[in-house]
């Protein structure tokens, strides 16, 4: 089997609070990101961008979701609330795909949507070939106005994931997946 296939069936996600340090150096980032934008892009619109959480700044955005979590359920208790500003903290190194699809004379947006979440699987993808684990997720806080507002989203602006990124516990366990017999088919005339 290929080098490349071999990796493309090793891949396996992990929890984000598995994930530790250290995570991705600067140049690594720079290469998650430029394999991430090596996608898909009916009419070069680049209908996707990245936010990139390292460090503290991960802690400030959590703060964000903590306010928003806090506004949501304000009956909620302390440790619930201090809980929610530490989504971000669970992996080193959390970079959120941003879907800027928009209405295009063109370019139907259904297209643009599927051209952030490539860019997220690919993402996830070049982290497994740096040796890293990584997590595609969303949860609450990314459907959630006052959370995107805060981490500086456009109103027509989505989450397509967080992806949290970091060095895995060990080898990772496999699923079971479909037989290929239940979901492919060829047609036929």
């Amino acid at each position: 089997m290929p080098d490349a296939l071999k990796l493309l069936t090793t891949r396996r996600s992990f929890k984000a609070v598995d994930l530790a340090g250290p995570g991705p150096s600067a140049a690594e980032i720079d290469s998650l990101l430029t394999v991430a934008s090596r996608v898909p892009d009916h009419g070069k619109l680049t209908p996707w961008r990245f936010i990139v959480f390292e460090g503290e700044a991960r802690r400030a955005a959590g703060a964000a979701i903590a306010t928003a979590f806090k506004a949501k359920y304000p009956d909620a208790k302390p440790e619930q609330v201090a809980a929610e500003g530490e989504r971000l903290m669970r992996a080193p190194l959390v970079i959120a795909v941003v879907s800027r699809a928009a209405p295009h004379v063109k370019i139907p947006e259904w297209e643009q949507v599927l051209s952030a979440g490539a860019a997220a699987m690919n993402l996830v993808l070049a982290a497994h070939a740096l040796g890293y684990g990584a997590s595609w997720i969303t949860e609450w806080y990314a459907y959630d106005r006052g959370v995107l507002d805060a981490l500086g989203l456009k109103p027509h602006e989505r989450i397509a994931g967080f992806v949290h990124i970091g060095k895995p516990p060990g080898p990772p366990e496999d699923r079971p997946r479909p037989p290929l017999d239940e979901i492919a088919t060829r047609f036929s005339a």
